[in-house]
């Protein structure tokens, strides 16, 4: 999946730092991929969530992500899953300097009106620290079972840009009327405005390379793929063409990764220690296309994405409720780069 942002021209999408240096997030733990099972109460669940944010503020990242899912992948197991904007809001009183996004919020299950007052509000009781995200949606089994349809892709798209053109005007105008072939709102208000200007930092998401690479090239400001190092240059050479079609400057586009995480000291530990995979992968091909290895290891894989165009990692943790990949990422890792 591409993940691509629109930001102050000033301001990077994921620290507002010089929009040239690397950048560093990393997902928290959420339940959507079961990492919270071995937690038996929800509660203590809840508690692992905020431990594990305030650490990561604490630790140095850049920015916290979480993800737009209601039940688990691949399948509803039974097992929580905390919801994206009720965590944002409430990590945003327990941590002070972190920046706070989605990869990616799914337009279909909130309407952009209740989008841009939701997005607006966050921004307000966080100081300033929001990173909206948002796409097309794709978990159809997900879509199926909240009582949402389910529109082709190229319908998905369309309601995707005209979302982020009501949430962009009624952040910054005093009211909305607008009638899409979608959506429309009808002198629509959005008090308090967020405190980031022009706007908080818009992230979209979505990896379809003829129709929402376009629409990267032609509204975002950050982009963020998945994959090795030759898959990732393939979509960045087809982002780059859609900039050259569109009259966009590629220079102005930062490229970003969201891999796996898993780093131990010795071989030994990484082998020994490895967490069950939730697909097929071979534990080789999981290795080669994440972070996964020694902190040295790890840093070369950084390194071998610098050289391609990469300048920004939100890795999500295979270890959690652990802790430890994303302390030695932070210490023996990031180091290296800052």
């Amino acid at each position: 999946m591409a993940i691509v942002c629109e930001v102050n021209k000033d301001q990077s999408p994921v620290t507002g730092k010089s929009p040239h240096g690397v950048v560093f997030g990393v997902f928290i733990p959420q339940g959507w991929k079961l990492e919270l099972s071995s937690i038996s109460e929800p509660a203590d669940k809840w508690n692992k969530t905020v431990e594990i944010a305030v650490l990561a503020d604490q630790l140095g990242f850049d920015s916290l992500w979480v993800y737009d899912h209601f039940h688990n992948v691949p399948r509803p197991a039974h097992e929580t899953v905390f919801e994206c904007w009720a965590t944002i809001a409430a990590i945003s009183q327990r941590t002070s300097r972190i920046r706070l996004g989605q990869m990616v919020g799914c337009n279909s299950y909130r309407n952009p009106g209740l989008l841009a007052k939701i997005t607006s509000t966050i921004d307000v009781i966080s100081g300033g620290r929001l990173e909206w995200g948002i796409g097309a949606g794709w978990y159809e089994n997900e879509y199926r079972a909240y009582g949402y349809e389910f529109p082709k892709p190229k319908d998905r798209i369309a309601m995707l840009r005209e979302t982020v053109e009501i949430v962009r005007s009624m952040w910054t105008e005093s009211e909305t009327t607008y009638k899409g072939k979608h959506y429309e709102v009808f002198r629509a208000n959005c008090d308090p405005k967020p405190l980031q200007k022009p706007t908080p930092p818009i992230w979209i998401g979505g990896g379809g390379e003829q129709l929402t690479l376009r629409v990267v090239a032609q509204l975002a400001d950050c982009s963020n793929f998945g994959g090795t190092p030759e898959e990732w240059a393939r979509k960045r050479e087809t982002l780059l063409g859609h900039c050259r079609v569109v009259g966009r400057d590629p220079s102005e586009i930062r490229m970003t990764w969201s891999p796996e995480l898993f780093i131990r000291e010795t071989e030994r530990e990484i082998i020994e220690q490895a967490p069950k995979r939730m697909s097929d992968e071979s534990f080789e091909d999981w290795r080669n296309g994440n972070l996964v290895g020694t902190p040295d290891e790890v840093s070369e894989k950084i390194a071998t994405y610098l050289k391609i165009g990469c300048s920004g990692f939100i890795p999500w943790s295979a270890d959690y409720p652990s802790s430890e990949s994303i302390e030695l990422f932070a210490k023996k890792v990031m180091t290296n780069f800052k």
